[in-house]
């Protein structure tokens, strides 16, 4: 172990947790030990780590290019002795990335079942409908929905599910039921955004078609919001807006015409060696996502 590894444990939790005293927390010592640490660090280096203020923490140029070096072989670290020692429980802590209808779906199960079953883990939950940097930002897994292109990271797909179009009664009875996949082009569209872009609605016959958009929103939920109060047609997972089918809110439109199942897959960047805590998640995840299918 290097020497002075302690001050780098004390110092990437430090730019993790936000502060000297909730790193201080997380580590089981008091603030002016991991102050210390960091001190150290940067005489080492000769360089300052991070700007101090009464109320801001925050890291410098130098600061962040070195966190992003040395946090990943951290991690890396961490995760050899689950290698070495396989467990049949998750620990430590694992950070993750999930789109936000399918994250909120999915917290349920999450901390019914998986967390109580795995008390020494700690999750850290993102759920954000863009794709996030995994070594950049420091997660650990990406749950992602939709076609995942060329990728250096290891892609697992865990299920594949259906796609709806709907629309509100309100919005039926003053435009009318579209009954071909040409009537869409007629009528107003709700589009979900992928970093700026309109998802496209494509049919299993191969017909694709990006209509003009009364709303974009890169947020499932809005689509749904804004479906619901009538504002006119979405596509959208169908477990996201199951609820509203079966009490009525939304209808499906053109049933007879499908929609591809959209593959919803895991990315990270472990390899095959991944840690007990990462594999036993991503376990679980296809699981759950199976009874969601």
């Amino acid at each position: 172990m290097l020497p002075y590894a302690p001050a780098l444990i004390a110092f990437v939790t430090t730019v993790e947790a936000g502060s000297f005293s909730a790193a201080a927390r997380s580590l089981d010592t008091t603030p002016s030990a991991i102050s210390k640490a960091v001190a150290r660090l940067e005489r080492r280096f000769g360089m300052r780590l991070f700007q101090r203020s009464t109320r801001v923490l925050s890291l410098t140029q130098e600061g962040a290019a070195y966190y992003e070096r040395i946090a990943p072989l951290l991690r890396a670290l961490d995760d050899a002795s689950d290698v070495l020692h396989p467990s049949a429980t998750a620990q430590g802590v694992l950070r993750v990335s999930a789109p936000g209808d399918l994250g909120r779906l999915l917290m349920e199960p999450i901390v019914r079942h998986f967390l109580p079953a795995h008390p020494a883990l700690k999750l850290e939950m993102s759920l954000v409908d863009r794709h996030v940097d995994l070594l950049r930002e420091g997660y650990d897994i990406a749950l992602r929905a939709g076609n995942i292109g060329a990728s250096e990271l290891t892609v697992r797909e865990l299920a594949r599910l259906p796609l709806v179009l709907v629309a509100a009664p309100v919005y039926l009875e003053r435009h009318g039921v579209p009954r071909t996949i040409q009537d869409l082009r007629e009528h107003a569209h709700i589009r979900y955004t992928l970093d700026g872009k309109p998802y496209p609605i494509t049919f299993e016959n191969g017909t694709e078609l990006t209509p003009p958009g009364v709303l974009d929103a890169d947020s499932g939920a809005a689509l749904r919001i804004a479906a619901v109060a009538g504002l006119g047609i979405t596509q959208i997972l169908r477990l996201a807006v199951q609820n509203d089918i079966d009490d009525g809110s939304l209808h499906v439109l053109l049933p007879d015409v499908p929609l591809p199942r959209v593959p919803v897959s895991v990315l990270h960047a472990f390899g095959r060696q991944s840690p007990a805590r990462a594999r036993l998640f991503v376990d679980f995840l296809a699981q759950a996502l199976k009874k969601l299918a």
